[in-house]
């Protein structure tokens, strides 16, 4: 809603240069009559509001109903067909994901498998050429 209020004062003091944060919807937004701090003011309320019941969704939380599914962390809400919440945490099982992660750290590295070339070894530098010192 604060994003709606600024981009009406930002028509109202910029107008087509404004920078929105909304820009495909500036058609929607009431352009005050006067750059008055008032006008701008009454204007920004009234866009917040128009805004407000299109970005909650349109679904009033004391009549939606949450509904658990057999899945473990979803969560999916009655009254709106759109509404779905998946909790992450719960899937991944982050606590214990992230004890795996910080236990990685303290693992040493994999050794590497035959046929590497060890560049401290005087026997294999002696086949390795960089450059020619012929003219």
């Amino acid at each position: 809603m604060a994003a709606r209020a600024h981009d009406v004062a930002a028509l109202a003091f910029r107008g087509k240069l404004a920078c929105l944060n909304f820009a495909d919807s500036a058609w929607r937004l009431p352009v005050p009559a006067s750059t008055d701090a008032a006008e701008i003011r009454r204007a920004a309320t009234e866009a917040a509001e128009a805004f407000r019941h299109a970005e909650d969704g349109g679904v009033d939380e004391k009549e939606s109903k949450a509904v658990v599914s057999e899945e473990k962390g979803c969560v999916e809400m009655e009254g709106s067909s759109n509404l779905f919440y998946l909790d992450e945490e719960e899937i991944f099982e982050m606590p214990r994901l992230l004890d795996d992660m910080a236990e990685g750290l303290m693992l040493c590295p994999p050794q590497c498998l035959d046929g590497y070339m060890d560049w401290n070894d005087v026997e294999t530098d002696d086949d390795l050429k960089l450059w020619s010192f012929s003219i």
